[in-house]
């Protein structure tokens, strides 16, 4: 079974710096699991520390029941896929994925035998004969990752694998590799910064910030329940839009009150702002959640604002608004063919049921 626990677990670099702090964390075997945050959060720290590369200054590091704090890389039955793949450029694709299991003295026959059976997997039974500087990066990248499975480890950790890839290169990639995950049934680690690569990878996100763990999710679980602002920020393209304001309270229901607009607060979500009548908070929504009043028939007046329309993008199928309400700066995402008239007012309604609550001085969740 590959399990990968660490418990309490901190590492600090000379100075006093510390690049994580008391990390908890449980990986189940045959888990897809994506640790995702901005640059300096400690993603790639806590790879290091799992595959042996860098020293734990506190805390315990179990891959499956067996503690490895003092057991070298090369015996921990894990393999790592990096940034910058790592290639040997005299050798053919062949020797890279063969050279580990040479070191290891594996026989000649069960190296051809791996070697084959992972060229077939990633559909590169064609290149073998050639060497790195004759390939593009998206087939270096293969090369890297067939490198790892013909070690057969118990755990793949993946080191921002994609960062140096094109856009469409990346789709394609990661793709690849979460069949590849479906195919080989075993433990993968993936360290990124892009929260879309996150969302569609992985089975459970570990969302990093100032080397602490915000929250540990499913991909819809954050989405839909972020516990604070960061990750209610950090997860959604465009990202979600905080406007700062006040609980109000009329005739018994509640409103937000940005300044400029006020928006009637559902009923559901009453009771769990009453605390904050009166007091500032932070409201958060998506921008699919806001809608150009032209194609809403029979929008609610009190979830309706105004806005300038300042910019247009157009995605295609989507375009993306970036509005001005006079204090708050928003971003809609409505439909591509919506082509508002820049720098002129525009009726907005807003889905009151999927808009978010943050307490203004923790900036946790309130509801």
């Amino acid at each position: 079974m590959a399990q990968v626990s660490l418990k309490n677990v901190s590492k600090a670099f000379p100075g006093n710096v510390w690049a994580i702090k008391d990390i908890n964390l449980g990986i189940e075997n045959k888990e897809f699991t994506v640790l995702v945050g901005p640059s300096g959060c400690g993603k790639s720290t806590t790879l290091r520390i799992i595959a042996g590369l860098e020293e734990a200054t506190e805390g315990d590091v179990y891959i499956g029941d067996q503690l490895v704090n003092d057991v070298p890389p090369k015996d921990r039955n894990i393999a790592m896929v990096f940034q910058n793949y790592a290639l040997y450029p005299h050798m053919t694709v062949y020797e890279n994925m063969a050279f580990g299991l040479k070191l290891r003295k594996y026989p000649k026959a069960e190296i051809e035998s791996r070697v084959r059976d992972a060229a077939t997997i990633l559909g590169m039974e064609h290149l073998l004969h050639r060497k790195p500087r004759e390939l593009s990066g998206g087939q270096r990248q293969r090369v890297a990752v067939g490198r790892a499975i013909v070690r057969k480890p118990l755990v793949f950790l993946f080191d921002e694998p994609l960062s140096n890839l094109d856009a469409k290169m990346r789709v394609q990639m990661r793709t690849e590799i979460k069949k590849l995950h479906l195919r080989l049934q075993t433990t993968m680690i993936y360290v990124t910064h892009d929260q879309t690569e996150a969302m569609t990878m992985g089975d459970r996100i570990v969302v990093m910030k100032d080397g602490d763990i915000q929250q540990i999710a499913d991909p819809i679980t954050l989405y839909d329940k972020p516990v604070n602002k960061f990750v209610a920020g950090f997860i959604g393209t465009p990202p979600m839009n905080f406007v700062n304001g006040t609980v109000i309270s009329r005739d018994g229901r509640f409103y937000f009150n940005e300044g400029r607009f006020t928006v009637k607060v559902v009923d559901s979500m009453q009771k769990s702002l009453e605390r904050y009548l009166d007091k500032a908070v932070i409201f958060g929504i998506r921008p699919e959640d806001i809608y150009d009043k032209l194609f809403v028939s029979d929008a609610p007046h009190e979830n309706t604002i105004k806005a300038t329309c300042e910019v247009i993008e157009p995605m295609g199928s989507e375009a993306y608004l970036y509005l001005n309400t006079g204090l708050h700066s928003l971003i809609a995402k409505v439909g591509g063919h919506d082509k508002p008239t820049i720098n002129q007012d525009m009726d907005l309604v807003l889905d009151m049921s999927k808009v978010h609550f943050f307490d203004k001085d923790t900036e946790n969740t309130i509801i």
